[in-house]
């Protein structure tokens, strides 16, 4: 957004990582021309720093990182063992599962109402 400060200073952050990292796709995305992008994501500040790793979203903070956090971030997530990451998401996935099933009322039957 023109009117964004704080992503204004994060630009030139942005384009000197993005520039020591060819071999990493860095994108910006505007909020006021892509709000329902920005909503499906949650959001509410920028600039909001996603990363994505084979498709799937392995970082998410607002605000703007100083250089070194942004080499860091980057550095890291090209180090993340995907396989390890997939494994966890859907341990993650199970148990929420399993927590909403113990709340879901009587009984196991999905069909059940009560």
């Amino acid at each position: 957004a023109e009117w964004c400060g704080p992503c204004k200073a994060f630009g030139p952050v942005y384009e000197r990582v993005s520039e020591d990292h060819p071999d990493v796709l860095f994108a910006k995305v505007d909020t006021e021309d892509q709000q329902a992008l920005a909503g499906s994501f949650g959001i509410r500040s920028i600039p909001t720093t996603v990363v994505f790793k084979e498709g799937v979203g392995v970082f998410m903070q607002p605000g703007a990182l100083p250089e070194e956090a942004l080499q860091d971030l980057v550095g890291k997530v090209k180090e993340l063992d995907m396989d390890d990451v997939r494994t966890m998401i859907a341990k993650q996935e199970a148990e929420a599962k399993a927590a909403a099933g113990d709340d879901a009322g009587c009984c196991s039957d999905p069909s059940c109402s009560n």
